[in-house]
């Protein structure tokens, strides 16, 4: 007897899925480590991390009634994770680049989240992969956070600049080269960056102590990148000392729509380049919002991080970074002084520019 064709089909079909068993569960689902009577220890953002706590147990700097509470991971959707809270016992994630292509370089990740929440999933884990396909190591920050009743310009950024001491500690372990250390961070994250960049001679001297195993290394970045940077030392017409030897910094964000952010990247920038800081580049994109914004309809949704802003120009904020760093020399074998520590040294003995009307011309002679 012979069935219509349509119903053969739907007969094999039905058949055929019958067949199938359930589909498992997601595997590697990110969880964070179970409460002990250790200080907590924090599991990798991305697979392969190494993690090394920025401080010791006992360290003054740390809250000790805290530092076995377990972290607490939110996610986008059922298995990505996209932010870590609840972080007492900071620590930062190494992930080495392209062994054949290893340039010495190393970027520090600090993501931002508005000193919340620690948006790990846009602004830290995407760009393990993308630099490691250009010789460059990278390593996740998890700073403390003002939710967690942490000061983000004390806490956070003693956080980023001892994560900066430590990676540079960890230099021959890692192949890394020491001159090519710096800090990329992202709205919030880009405060701690803003500010590493300035209070690295500050930190040093108060942590010169004995019994500090990192006590004579450099918590200098000799870079920074700031992508749509929160309020940085310049804001609200706040003038810090600019140290001599402020590393190069590299500056984008999105800029008719996020003019806040705009406005504190070329505060940020303004007082750099008037100081005469060598190399400081900054670009402002006309389109795009800052991540967590709603979009009006007519706009791209407003993400974060890697993502291509629905194809705007913003979108290549990375490309533009990779150029800067290109150029300026840290995309060179390791050991090979960069571009970047040449500037900085033929500049130690700048004088700050001035503002002002142009001198007034000679009188004519006679």
């Amino acid at each position: 007897m012979k069935f219509p064709l349509a119903l053969t089909l739907l007969l094999s079909t039905s058949l055929h899925a019958a067949s199938l068993p359930p589909l498992p569960a997601p595997l590697g689902v990110p969880a964070p480590a179970p409460k002990t009577d250790a200080p907590y220890a924090p599991q990798p953002i991305v697979p392969g991390g190494v993690i090394v706590p920025l401080y010791p147990p006992d360290s003054p700097l740390l809250n000790r009634d805290k530092i076995r509470e377990p972290e607490v991971y939110q996610f986008w959707g059922p298995v990505t994770l996209g932010a870590i809270i609840s972080i007492h016992n900071p620590s930062i994630e190494f992930h080495p680049g392209h062994g054949q292509l290893n340039t010495g370089a190393c970027v520090i990740l600090a993501a931002g989240g508005g000193h919340n929440s620690l948006n790990v999933g846009s602004e830290a884990a995407p760009f393990v992969a993308f630099f490691h396909n250009h010789g460059v190591n990278t390593v996740i920050l998890r700073n403390r956070l003002r939710s967690d009743s942490y000061d983000p310009r004390v806490d956070g950024v003693n956080d980023a600049l001892q994560a900066i001491k430590l990676v540079r500690a960890y230099a021959k372990e890692w192949n890394l080269d020491p001159n090519k250390i710096g800090i990329v961070g992202f709205s919030a994250g880009a405060e701690l960056a803003a500010y590493a960049s300035i209070q690295f001679e500050d930190f040093d001297r108060t942590h010169d102590v004995p019994g500090n195993p990192l006590a004579k290394i450099s918590s200098r970045p000799d870079f920074t990148g700031l992508i749509y940077p929160g309020p940085t030392p310049f804001a609200r017409g706040e003038k810090p000392t600019i140290p001599r030897s402020t590393p190069p910094s590299f500056i984008a964000t999105p800029g008719w729509r996020d003019w806040i952010h705009a406005l504190w990247a070329n505060e940020y920038f303004t007082a750099l380049h008037l100081d005469g800081v060598p190399n400081v580049e900054l670009h402002v994109y006309a389109r795009g919002r800052h991540p967590g914004d709603k979009p009006g309809p007519d706009e791209p949704p407003a993400t974060g991080g890697l993502a291509n802003m629905g194809g705007i120009a913003f979108g290549t904020w990375s490309q533009r970074f990779l150029d800067w760093f290109r150029d300026l020399g840290f995309l060179d074998k390791p050991g090979v002084e960069t571009l970047a520590a040449r500037d900085v040294a033929a500049n130690l003995d700048r004088q700050p520019r001035r503002l002002g009307p142009p001198p007034p011309a000679p009188a004519n002679r006679p």
